[in-house]
């Protein structure tokens, strides 16, 4: 189900890329939330994907983003690559958070999860490297 909301800087969500043109990422894939909700760009949140597959080529626009606890299957590895130089700004639509399961009542459970300070910052020094901004990373 698609979120409604737009979700906290950090949070690591489903993204649907279904309908993206080869070579753009063109699955349902985990991402972390970049920004915070920008007043002007309703409905719409930037990410960054992830993907457990490791770079054909290591680049300082990837970072090794360890999962513990594993996110839900098929996601479920102890890490993922974040790959920052591919962000983008995606409709509330295509979001959604992972599921887990139900419980006893039948009601849906998700994982709701944060990166925290450290990891969210190396994160970020990734995508100012992924956008030609490395000299920018000590800012961090």
């Amino acid at each position: 189900m698609a979120v409604s909301y737009h979700p906290g800087q950090g949070a690591i969500l489903l993204c649907d890329y279904q309908g993206s043109q080869t070579p753009e990422m063109d699955k349902k894939r985990p991402v972390v939330v970049l920004c915070n909700h920008i007043h002007a760009r309703p409905n719409l949140c930037t990410v960054v994907p992830l993907s457990t597959s490791p770079p054909t080529s290591m680049m300082p626009y990837h970072f090794k983003l360890f999962t513990i606890p594993p996110l839900p299957a098929p996601y479920n590895s102890e890490f993922h690559w974040v790959k920052a130089d591919m962000i983008n700004a995606v409709s509330f639509q295509r979001l959604s958070l992972p599921f887990k399961g139900k419980d006893n009542n039948g009601k849906r459970i998700y994982d709701i999860r944060v990166l925290d300070k450290g990891e969210f910052r190396s994160v970020q020094q990734a995508v100012l490297n992924g956008l030609g901004l490395t000299q920018l990373t000590f800012h961090l």
